[in-house]
C-alpha cells in the first residue's frame, strides 16, 4: 500500500503535517476508487434516486424502500462487486462478496430474505474459465446456503474480455418494517462504538486498493492476502445476534466492517453524523499476534458490524453477542470533536478530521472519447445454423448447473424459482420472525405481497454500443419483472469497467451510466444504491462495461404465469419493431454475432414505460397462460424455451430477413401465450407492435417457419442443444 504523491501533498496541506503510517494507509484505502469513487462521482449524479416509495437514497449500507401495498414493511437492497478477489481465489472471493452484501443488509434492521449472483467470465471454452466459474459457484452455494439466505435470482454469461478480470457481482434483499429501520450515520457524543461479530485477523488486509489497480500478471500469488477469507457459520451467528439486537432496540446506527475494514467503517459511520471518534485499538479482538496500528485498522477479516451502543444498552449487547459465541468490545465513543482519533500501545497512530479522511478524496477530472458503433458486416448463415448456434451458445444454455447449486427455497417465501424471467417471493409479513413466516406459509395467495426480482447484464449488448446496451439492460429487467404481472418498484447498480484513466474507457464508462439512468428515470424506477468497480483491466485488455442491475417489483398475490407453454393457447409476439414486411432488423450485440461480424444495435422502444405497465397487467389476466420475455438469443431462444416434453407449437412468421426476425435482440419484447388474443391486441393497441406468430399444443415439438425456410426440434433435441454447462462441467 503507497499513498500516491499528489494525495499525500493534499493531506500534507490539510494537516500540515506528514501523515503517519497508519493515516497514509487509512488514506490510501478510503480514498481509492473503491472506497471514494473519484472518477465515477462526478457521473453518479444522473442517477434519479428518489421516489414516493424510497425510505433511504444511496449513501448508506443499503438503499430502502417502502412497499406500495403496505408502507409500513420496507425493503432493503444493497450490491457488492468482489472482482478482484475472485480471479485471485474465486471461491474466497464470491463467498465473501456474499458475506458483505449480507451485512450491509443488516445493518439496517433488515433480515435478508434473497440473493441474486451475476457472474461474467472468459470464453466458456478456456479451461481457466471453468475453474473461476467452478469455484466462484461454490463459493456463493457454501455461503449462502449455510446462512439460510436463498440465492434466487441472477446471470451468468461468458466473454473473451473477461478472461482474467472475471465479474463476482452479488445483491441482496432484506426485509423489515419501519419500526426496526437503522442507518450508518452516528447519532450522539458520547456513545460506545461496539465491534461485533469475529476477531481480527490480517486477511483482506488493503483490500480496497487492490480492488483499485489493474490486476497485474503475478495477482494470483503476490495479492492472496488482500482476499478475506469467510466463515459462514459465524455469519450465521451474527445474523441471529443482530436480530436480536433490533428486536431490543439497543442500536443507535451500525455499519458493516467491509473495504477499509474498521478504519473506513468506524471514520465513515461518526462522519455522516458530523461527530468524530477516540478508538483504542488495543481493545479490538485479535487473533493473531503482534498487530500494527495499521493492519487492525484496515484488515477486512469477515463477519463483523461496528454498532453505535448508549452505555445503559452495553452490557446487553455484550451479554447477547456472547450467547451466540461472537465477539463484543467497546473499542471507543463518539465524540463532539469532529476529529478521528486512533491509539496503540498508548500512542497516537491516526488522528485526522473524520470528514476529510472519508469525503476529501479529490475527485478524478479524467478525458472522455465517445464511442462509437461499428460498421456493418454481417456473415451469412442458413436459419437452421443460425437457430442452432443461439440455442448451443454458453450464454443462452441452460443456467441450471448454476442454480441447482443454490438453496432458493429456504425460508419458505419463493413462490417462483429461478429459470424463469424473475424469480418471485412471497411477503407475508415484516417482521424478521422466520417461524412466522414458515407457520403462515399456508397463507392464501390473496393475502400476501408477491416480490419479483430480475438482475443481470448483457457484455455483448454494452460492448456494441453502451449507451444503448445499457438502456436495454435496465428495459430488460423491467420486462422480466412486468411478465410476472410485477411493477418495477425500485433498482440497485453494480457499474463495471476498466481503468477509467484511459479516454476510451472512461467514455464507455460514461455511456452505460446516461444509458441506465435514462431508462430507469423513463420507468420511474430510482436507484437507490449501487456499486462501481472501476480498474477491470488486465494485461489482455480491458473489460467491457458491464452495468449489473438488480431490480425488484410488487404485485398483490404471488401467482404469476410461469414461462413454460401450456399447450392451449395461441402465441402472441409484442413490442417487436423489426418484424413482418421490410422493417429493418439490427443484429448488433447479438448472441449470433457473438463469434464475429458486426452491426448496428437494435431500435429502441419511444415508450417503455407504457410498455411495461401494460405487460404488467396482461400477465395478469386470467386468459394469459404464459408470458416470456424475448432478449438474449433473440426469438429463437425464447420459442425454445417455452417448450417441454408435454407442450410444443406451430409458429410462422412472415419476415424478409428470417434469420435476423429469429435472432436480433431488441428489449422490451415478450411472447405471451393466451386464451383471447384479440384483448392481449386491444391492450397493446397504441402502445406495442402486437402479432400473432402460432399456436400452442401438447406435441413437444416446436415447428417453426419463416417466410419459405423452416426449422423443427423435439424438446429433448432442444434440451440437448441447451446443456452445454452441464455436459462441460459435471
Amino acid at each position: 500500500m503507497a499513498l500516491s504523491d499528489s494525495d499525500r501533498a493534499v493531506v500534507v496541506e490539510e494537516l500540515d503535517r506528514d501523515p503517519t503510517a497508519a493515516e497514509a494507509a487509512l488514506f490510501e484505502n478510503l480514498w481509492s476508487e473503491h472506497c471514494s469513487y473519484r472518477s465515477s462521482r462526478p457521473l453518479l449524479g444522473r442517477f434519479e434516486s428518489d421516489g414516493e416509495h424510497v425510505v433511504v437514497p444511496p449513501g448508506d449500507d443499503a438503499g430502502v424502500v417502502a412497499l406500495p401495498e403496505d408502507e409500513d414493511t420496507y425493503l432493503a437492497m444493497g450490491i457488492e462487486s468482489h472482482n478482484h478477489p475472485s480471479f485471485v481465489d474465486p471461491y474466497d472471493g464470491a463467498a465473501t462478496g456474499v458475506g458483505g452484501i449480507v451485512r450491509d443488509i443488516l445493518s439496517m434492521g433488515a433480515f435478508p430474505i434473497a440473493l441474486t449472483d451475476s457472474l461474467y467470465f472468459g470464453d466458456f471454452e478456456r479451461e481457466h474459465s471453468r475453474y473461476l466459474l467452478d469455484g466462484v459457484v461454490e463459493g456463493i452455494s457454501d455461503y449462502g446456503n449455510s446462512i439460510g439466505v436463498p440465492t434466487v435470482a441472477g446471470s451468468t454469461t461468458f466473454h473473451e474480455d473477461y478472461e482474467e478480470n472475471p465479474l463476482v457481482n452479488v445483491a441482496c434483499v432484506g426485509m423489515l418494517s419501519a419500526d426496526r429501520l437503522i442507518t450508518a450515520e452516528a447519532q450522539a457524543a458520547g456513545n460506545n462504538l461496539v465491534l461485533v461479530g469475529a476477531s481480527t485477523g490480517r486477511d483482506g488486509l488493503g483490500g480496497a486498493s487492490f480492488a483499485s489497480e489493474d490486476i497485474a500478471e503475478d495477482a494470483e500469488t503476490e495479492d492472496r492476502s488482500a482476499v478475506q477469507v469467510g466463515n459462514p457459520y459465524r455469519e450465521k451467528l451474527l445474523i441471529e445476534t443482530n436480530e436480536a439486537l433490533i428486536e431490543e432496540d439497543l442500536v443507535e446506527s451500525a455499519r458493516d466492517l467491509g473495504a477499509a475494514g474498521l478504519g473506513g467503517a468506524s471514520s465513515e459511520l461518526v462522519a455522516k453524523g458530523g461527530f468524530g471518534a477516540d478508538i483504542d485499538l488495543d481493545d479490538v479482538p485479535q487473533r493473531e499476534p503482534n498487530m500494527t496500528a495499521t493492519e487492525i485498522l484496515l484488515s477486512e477479516s469477515q463477519e463483523r458490524i461496528v454498532y453505535e451502543v448508549t452505555d445503559e444498552h452495553v452490557a446487553r449487547v455484550q451479554e447477547l453477542a456472547e450467547r451466540y459465541d461472537l465477539e463484543a468490545a467497546v473499542i471507543g465513543e463518539v465524540t463532539e470533536d469532529p476529529n478521528y482519533t486512533c491509539t496503540r500501545d498508548g500512542e497516537v497512530a491516526v488522528d485526522v478530521p473524520a470528514e476529510f479522511v472519508g469525503e476529501g478524496a479529490p475527485l478524478a477530472d479524467l478525458a472522455v472519447v465517445e464511442p462509437e458503433q461499428p460498421e456493418t458486416d454481417r456473415p451469412g448463415v442458413d436459419l437452421a445454423d443460425a437457430v442452432e448456434t443461439v440455442l448451443a451458445s454458453p450464454n443462452t444454455a441452460s443456467k441450471r448447473w448454476v442454480y441447482r447449486q443454490y438453496d432458493h427455497e429456504v425460508q419458505v417465501r419463493t413462490a417462483m424459482r429461478p429459470g424463469d424471467d424473475a424469480a418471485l417471493l412471497a411477503l407475508r409479513e415484516a417482521r424478521a420472525d422466520r417461524r412466522s413466516a414458515e407457520r403462515s406459509s399456508g397463507d392464501s395467495r390473496e393475502t400476501a405481497t408477491g416480490l419479483a426480482i430480475s438482475a443481470g447484464a448483457d457484455p455483448n449488448w454494452t460492448d456494441a454500443a453502451p449507451y444503448e446496451g445499457a438502456f436495454a439492460a435496465g428495459l430488460e429487467n423491467a420486462t422480466n419483472i412486468a411478465a410476472k404481472g410485477a411493477t418495477p418498484l425500485a433498482a440497485v447498480d453494480c457499474l463495471n469497467a476498466g481503468n477509467p484513466e484511459k479516454p476510451e474507457v472512461y467514455g464507455e464508462f460514461a455511456g452505460i451510466v446516461d444509458g441506465l439512468s435514462d431508462v430507469c428515470s423513463d420507468l420511474s424506477v430510482p436507484v437507490v444504491g449501487g456499486n462501481v468497480s472501476l480498474y477491470n483491466d488486465s494485461s489482455t485488455g480491458p473489460i467491457p462495461p458491464t452495468p449489473t442491475l438488480t431490480m425488484v417489483g410488487t404485485k398483490p398475490g404471488f401467482s404469476a404465469p410461469p414461462m413454460s407453454l401450456s399447450g392451449e393457447g395461441t402465441l402472441v409476439l409484442v413490442g417487436d419493431l423489426a418484424l413482418g414486411g421490410d422493417a429493418e432488423v439490427r443484429l448488433g450485440g447479438s448472441e449470433l454475432l457473438a463469434e464475429g461480424g458486426s452491426d448496428r444495435f437494435p431500435e429502441l422502444p419511444d415508450d417503455p414505460a407504457t410498455f411495461i405497465e401494460t405487460l404488467a397487467d396482461v400477465a395478469d389476466h386470467e386468459d394469459t397462460l404464459a408470458v416470456h420475455d424475448v432478449s438474449h438469443g433473440g426469438l429463437a431462444v425464447t420459442l425454445a424455451e417455452m417448450i417441454h416434453d408435454n407442450a410444443g407449437a406451430d409458429v410462422t412468421i412472415d419476415a424478409a430477413d428470417p434469420v435476423g426476425a429469429l435472432c436480433h435482440e431488441q428489449p422490451g419484447r415478450a411472447v405471451i401465450e393466451t386464451t383471447d388474443p384479440a384483448a392481449v391486441e386491444a391492450a397493446f393497441d397504441g402502445v406495442a407492435p402486437v402479432v400473432e406468430i402460432g399456436e400452442a399444443d401438447d406435441s413437444g415439438t416446436l415447428d417453426l417457419s419463416v417466410s419459405e425456410e423452416s426449422v423443427s426440434y423435439d424438446a429433448a433435441a432442444i434440451a440437448d442443444l441447451r446443456s452445454v454447462l452441464e455436459d462441460e462441467l459435471d
